[in-house]
């Protein structure tokens, strides 16, 4: 018998991991579909990097086996200009306004000593 207010699990029996999901807004915010084994972080800031995303706003990454959630706009966005900037390339202008809103004035470029 079911308890009043219970709701099913959408994470498959067993499975402990973080999920990161993106919100972007082209034209009206959705949280972008994304296959299951593409929602690592490394999945997901490579989708970040590549352009898969036309305004990113947000991350969250979510726990549903250990029932906590996290905004992580912040972190990914360093991460992304970190990589960018030891790449020597600009960030790309899909993910301007993504790390213009997390990371802001503390932006720095990372050098690189010979």
């Amino acid at each position: 018998m079911l308890r009043a207010g219970w709701t099913p699990s959408i994470v498959p029996n067993g499975t402990d991991q973080n999920v990161y999901l993106v919100e972007d807004c082209p034209q009206g915010c959705v949280w972008r579909e994304a296959d299951t084994e593409q929602t690592g972080l490394e999945a997901v800031i490579g989708d970040l990097m590549s352009g898969q995303y036309h305004d990113p706003r947000r991350v969250i990454v979510f726990n549903t086996a250990e029932r906590w959630s996290e905004d992580v706009s912040e972190d990914v966005a360093r991460e992304v200009q970190r990589r960018s900037d030891m790449a020597y390339e600009d960030v790309s202008s899909t993910l301007e306004g993504f790390i213009d809103r997390h990371v802001g004035a503390d932006r720095q470029l990372a050098l690189r000593l010979a």
